[in-house]
């Protein structure tokens, strides 16, 4: 019942999107001092509204991305767009969010070539990570780029033309609202969340203690009665700016987030808003959180969820892609490694991939890695685990680990399809400036004062703390630095991605006709016997199933089919007559179809003396397109 809801009102809400309902949100409460998750003032830390240069909070008559816009200003260009280019663009809900907020989506294809969902497809998405707004910032930019590029680019053109692309820029509309608003910022949904597991849901979030807007470090001299040491300054940084993480117990200094022990367990900000991780709430190895695992002995998986799927924005997405199997590949993106990153994210990928799929994967790493410049590429189990050859906190060798419920091997285990999580921008780490192989806060820093005129590091200042007396405030600018880009680097960060994702979107499988042949079989029967001969080549770059599509079986084989008017084929004598194939449902079934290569099937028809017929036959692959072409037999033909 829930897939006929989504499509269903997927159809009918094309042509009619509800409106944004901004008065309701507190973001457009211009009397509240308060911004308040859900209707309610959320937890014990309260946080106020702000607004920042770096950020477009009204539409303006062009759209730029050198700032960074909100959920609501987006939409206005989904809106604007889908008025001004009909033929190609269908705006619609797809879902509300946890706070009852429209995600909207986008389809670009040339309705006139036919429908979407007649056509082989990619999909992809940003903003599920509340403070992840630069993936959001891609999809516009794609979105952008094709619909001024079609018509003159013949690539493009041709891509609209052939083949369907789903383009979601905010799947989590509440967080990246929240993020844009306030002072705050949090991992995925603003749903309120035990984070700490002591009972209390959000009591204990950062709060921006002076004002700024911006939520920095804190940091004081460990006291020995009271602190766990849990870092040091960092050797290598004579500035004494930069501090290194410890174990708990092996440093001198603490370290926090800015704000108060809300709660009083000596603890800063382990609670803050919201605490689930739309991106660990996936059905494809899926664990509890925490806590749940009534053994204490099994494995868990912080922020994910309830159940599988128990979020409205993930299970919005996998249900998507449920109803549209004519999807190949997918990019769901967040911040901020950088990193194409892809699955197993349990295992290894020679252990638990098909080889052949592996070879698809590994193709695709090579060609993000040539167009983004991004120092990784891999899955998730080993490359992105080991990516640095130590743990920065405790300084053990790095090992492989495992990551449940994750969008990847949702995508490639449950679905069969090519299915990325990338990680766009790299918190100001542009360049090993020690050599030393590795990427870390060092680099960011010395990036920061050479090339950012050091606007993404507050230096350290003496402060008042409400608890802890005279302490110092200061360290990486997280939201517009460590999080997301200086929006002076936006644009460059953003448009590689998209391109990438726009590459990947050309390779699927796309079935084109080469002939359908009918050829009279002389005979001594009554009536004519025909054979008519059907062709096809896949002209894509992937197969129109993976391997692992066909194990789980969500991909059908190649089918072909002759269709005729119900008169033609009824009653006690027949005018046509399907002989060959003989099953029951007259369909031929010709296999997957890799890429470049060809199938030809061949039916026999059998038509009454004297009879004229026509029809037509049919081509249905479910990722690389369906095809139909008419038919004419008897005599006259």
């Amino acid at each position: 019942m829930l897939v006929l809801v989504i499509c269903s009102y997927q159809l009918s809400a094309q042509s009619d999107v509800r409106p944004l309902d901004t008065p309701n949100w507190p973001e457009a409460d211009e009397e509240a001092e308060w911004y308040t998750v859900g209707g309610e003032r959320h937890g014990i830390s309260y946080f106020k509204k702000h607004q920042y240069p770096e950020v477009e909070y009204k539409p303006g008559d062009k759209l730029t991305f050198d700032r960074y816009h909100t959920a609501d200003v987006m939409y206005t260009w989904l809106k604007k767009w889908a008025a001004e280019y009909p033929n190609i663009v269908d705006l619609y809900e797809v879902a509300r969010s946890f706070e009852g907020r429209p995600i909207l989506q986008v389809t670009v294809t040339n309705k006139e070539t036919g429908k979407d969902t007649d056509k082989p497809a990619a999909y992809f998405e940003g903003g599920r990570h509340s403070g992840e707004i630069t993936s959001s910032e891609s999809i516009l930019w794609l979105l952008q780029h094709l619909l001024k590029s079609y018509g003159k680019d013949p690539t493009i053109t041709q891509l609209i033309d052939t083949k369907a692309i789903y383009l979601r820029p905010q799947n989590n509309p509440d967080g990246s609202t929240m993020y844009l608003h306030t002072a705050q910022r949090n991992r995925s949904s603003v749903r309120p969340h035990d984070d700490d597991q002591d009972g209390l849901f959000d009591e204990d979030a950062p709060e921006d203690l002076d004002g700024d807007g911006i939520i920095y470090t804190i940091r004081w001299k460990a006291r020995p009665e009271k602190d766990k040491g849990n870092a040091t300054i960092d050797p290598r940084d004579p500035s004494g700016r930069l501090m290194k993480r410890v174990p708990e117990g092996d440093g001198d200094w603490m370290v926090a987030t800015e704000g108060i022990d809300n709660d009083g367990d000596n603890k800063f900000n382990e609670d803050g808003i919201g605490g689930l991780d739309l991106h660990r709430n996936y059905p494809e190895n899926w664990r509890p959180g925490k806590g749940n695992d009534l053994t204490e002995r099994g494995y868990t998986q912080r922020g994910a969820g309830t159940a599988p799927m128990s979020e409205p924005e993930t299970r919005s997405v996998a249900m998507w892609m449920l109803t549209h199997p004519n999807i190949s590949v997918v990019n769901s993106m967040d911040t901020s490694v950088p990193m194409h990153l892809r699955p197993p994210s349990t295992s290894r990928s020679a252990e638990r991939m098909f080889p052949e799929d592996l070879q698809y994967y590994e193709r695709f790493d090579k060609m993000g890695l040539e167009i983004t410049g991004y120092p990784w590429a891999g899955d998730v189990y080993e490359v992105y685990m080991t990516r640095y050859p130590t743990d920065r906190v405790t300084g053990d060798p790095s090992r492989p680990s495992p990551l449940f419920g994750h969008g990847p091997d949702f995508g490639y285990f449950y679905l069969g399809a090519i299915w990325y999580g990338d990680e766009l921008w790299n918190g100001g780490k542009h360049k090993d400036y020690n050599q030393d192989g590795i990427y870390d806060g060092l680099d960011a820093l010395q990036w920061d004062d050479q090339e950012n005129d050091g606007a993404g590091f507050r230096e350290w200042e003496p402060f008042e703390h409400p608890e802890l007396g005279s302490i110092e405030l200061g360290g990486f600018r997280p939201k517009f630095f460590s999080q997301n880009g200086p929006p002076a680097q936006l644009e460059q960060w953003v448009s590689k991605q998209a391109l990438f994702n726009l590459a990947m979107a050309r390779e699927v499988p796309q079935l084109e006709l080469n002939h359908v042949k009918v050829e009279s079989l002389e005979d001594e029967t009554e009536s004519g016997t025909y054979s008519i001969e059907v062709s096809w080549t896949n002209t894509g770059k992937l197969p129109v199933a993976l391997k692992q599509a066909q194990l789980i079986k969500i991909v059908q084989e190649d089918r072909a089919q002759l269709e005729f008017d119900e008169e033609l084929t009824e009653g006690k004598t027949p005018v046509v007559e399907i002989v060959d194939p003989a099953t029951h449902d007259k369909t031929i079934r010709a296999g997957y179809t890799r890429p470049g290569d060809s199938r030809t099937v061949t039916f026999r028809v059998r038509v009454l003396k004297d009879k004229s017929v026509e029809g037509k036959v049919k081509v249905l692959s479910t990722r690389g397109g369906y095809l139909e072409a008419p038919v004419k037999m008897g005599t006259g033909n």
